[in-house]
């Protein structure tokens, strides 16, 4: 079983958000999101009434079935056997019975997870890594002894980075047809991202650059990619807040910085989604609809970018990014790949430290959507 080229793990697990499938898994599906919150049925059905514009499916499986598919293939390109699961960790496939059944039936014990989230704070990297503490915890209990380790976030990693900066230039070259021409007075890039709460953001600063900090890095390389080349000014916005409005998150929402930028003579704006890996339910709904229908008020012309989702750059990337932390687990010291100007995550615990993004867990809030990052 498995490869040398990952050893000493067993298998290799995709882990991400998970989503329904089905109108009637909608409710279900947001009570395991929120167990433990208190928050009522009648808020949740509320929140739910978004899948329900999308016939009660989230597209996020089939985009991460996508994404294992591609994966596998380039496992297969590279001559490397190890299997690969996906496990999710609010809906089927659970991580803990895809875990525990792989170990049933293979003698399985070391897995190594990638999850579909590249940048660092409590949401977006240790509440996985909670997940996966608990999945070691439960089989425990069935005298299953498991051990999962994470690859690094790759927010800084070339694949990510490249198959963002693609992203970018198609973006600019259809942003270009759409408004007869690109103008820096007229038209901005907005990279959107998912907000925060700003104390969730202030923990993600303590042993990493930070949440937002890791996102405008990228911004900034992209923007040297660009140099020499047709482009606009861009700026940082968020979406998908939730929560007590009493609770500062990280600012400005992507729906009033467009009125704002409308105010001020912007005529068009170009959204791209850097802190989202695939088109899931944040993007379709809080960018393709909610955004798109701000734009529309205003007279503005929109465009959104695509998501790197299987682009053979982060395909390739996130292999890349096995082989490193095989490696490290192994005792030795391969180069961690970064974009110009950026230091890769240690390799610690989970790639990063033990107590990194800690003591930042939500109460009382309710996610939007089903995400791949962060876990709202």
């Amino acid at each position: 079983m498995g490869n040398m080229q990952v050893a000493p793990f067993d298998a290799v697990v995709l882990m991400s958000f998970g989503g329904p499938e089905k109108p009637e898994d909608v409710l279900p599906f947001l009570q395991n999101v929120t167990r433990g919150r208190g928050i009522p049925d009648e808020r949740l059905e509320e929140v739910g009434e978004h899948y329900y514009m999308f016939g009660g499916k989230s597209p996020i499986n089939e985009q991460n079935q996508a994404l294992e598919q591609a994966v596998q293939e380039e496992f297969a390109a590279r001559g490397i056997d190890t299997p690969l699961l996906w496990g999710n960790r609010n809906w089927e496939p659970y991580l803990t019975e895809v875990v525990g059944n792989h170990a049933r039936r293979h003698g399985s014990r070391r897995f190594l997870a990638i999850d579909t989230s590249a940048y660092s704070s409590y949401s977006s990297c240790r509440q996985y890594r909670e997940d996966f503490a608990g999945t070691v915890a439960a089989l425990q209990e069935e005298g299953l002894e498991v051990v999962i380790d994470k690859v690094r976030q790759y927010y800084n990693h070339p694949g990510f980075a490249h198959a963002q900066l693609d992203c970018v230039r198609k973006g600019l070259k259809e942003f270009k047809q759409l408004v007869g021409g690109l103008d820096r007075n007229r038209h901005k890039i907005l990279y959107v991202t998912h907000s925060i709460p700003t104390a969730m953001q202030e923990s993600s600063q303590k042993f990493t650059a930070g949440y937002q900090r890791q996102h405008e890095e990228l911004m900034a390389w992209i923007g040297g990619e660009l140099a020499g080349e047709e482009q606009l000014d861009a700026e940082l916005v968020y979406c998908s807040r939730s929560g007590s409005m009493h609770t500062p998150w990280l600012e400005p929402d992507i729906n009033d910085r467009m009125r704002e930028l409308a105010e001020t003579g912007t005529e068009g704006v170009l959204v791209v989604p850097l802190g989202f890996v695939s088109d899931h339910m944040e993007v379709k709904f809080d960018l393709d609809t909610e955004a798109a229908d701000t734009a529309r008020e205003l007279g503005m012309a929109f465009l959104r970018a695509g998501s790197v989702g299987t682009s053979p750059s982060f395909v390739s990337g996130l292999v890349d990014l096995v082989l490193e932390r095989a490696a490290q687990v192994r005792g030795e010291q391969p180069e961690s790949s970064t974009i110009a100007g950026s230091k890769a995550l240690g390799p610690g615990s989970g790639a990063c430290s033990l107590n990194c993004c800690e003591g930042t867990t939500r109460k009382n809030t309710v996610p939007n959507w089903s995400a791949g990052m962060p876990a709202s």
